[in-house]
């Protein structure tokens, strides 16, 4: 594990998408979240889509990027819905896509299609002209507690030929019960970002979410693999 050096706290802070996706979540909540951002140095903040707008003018003078998310939690929406919200989303201001794989198309194993939904919202954010913007990043969320081996590595194929920027573990909206109804861990572990870094080699990043609370679960993330985090607790992981 990293020594929590001043110079390791920099570099996590480095590749943590600071994160309040509550459905509850007050403006007062998103403009703690970004002053929290920048001062920490965090990547992003993560935030749901209504508040893009908000996040985007509060960072406006900042380094730190706007990312949301797009067919969230369940990846249900249609191909068409998933690709005209990114779009729209850009143009509000965020420059991090994280968009939910269709699920079902995955269990059905219907990969042309999943390289589809992925390539669409790619090719949405790409038609939007962001003057002297760098490329906007897309992470696709696989929510692998759901998900085989095999199909995590099917999914990240898939995503890396359809010119994604990152694969992503989880929502962490995820539920997960076993046969007595109790329920499971539904966040990142370190075999998926294992797995997810194998498969992607250096080509992609591979961001870990869901159920990072301490600086120790974040190393073995970043330590498995994992180019960014994503957290709700990005402050407790990098304070002293």
């Amino acid at each position: 594990m990293l020594e929590k050096t001043s110079e390791n706290i920099k570099k996590i802070a480095s590749v943590i998408d600071h994160t309040n996706l509550n459905p509850c979540a007050k403006k007062s909540d998103i403009e703690k979240l970004c002053d929290e951002a920048k001062k920490y140095g965090f990547a992003s903040v993560c935030v749901n889509p209504f508040y893009v707008p908000l996040a985007a003018h509060l960072l406006s003078e900042s380094s730190v990027k706007v990312c949301t998310v797009v067919g969230f939690p369940l990846g249900a929406a249609s191909i068409d819905d998933k690709a005209s919200e990114a779009g729209l989303l850009v143009d509000e201001g965020a420059r991090e896509i994280d968009m939910v794989v269709n699920l079902s198309l995955v269990k059905d194993g219907e990969w042309d299609d999943v390289f589809e939904e992925i390539y669409a919202v790619r090719c949405a954010v790409n038609d939007v002209v962001v003057p002297g913007e760098p490329k906007i990043i897309v992470k696709v969320i696989l929510e692998t507690c759901y998900l085989t081996d095999e199909e995590i590595i099917k999914c990240c194929e898939c995503a890396q030929k359809a010119g994604a920027d990152f694969v992503k573990t989880s929502t962490g909206f995820a539920i997960l019960k076993d046969k007595d109804g109790k329920l499971l861990p539904n966040g990142a572990t370190v075999h998926a970002v294992e797995l997810m870094r194998k498969t992607v080699g250096e080509n992609l990043g591979v961001k870990a979410s869901g159920g990072i609370h301490n600086w120790q679960e974040a190393c073995a993330m970043y330590e498995a693999g994992a180019s960014r985090i994503g957290a709700s607790a990005g402050v407790q992981i990098v304070s002293n």
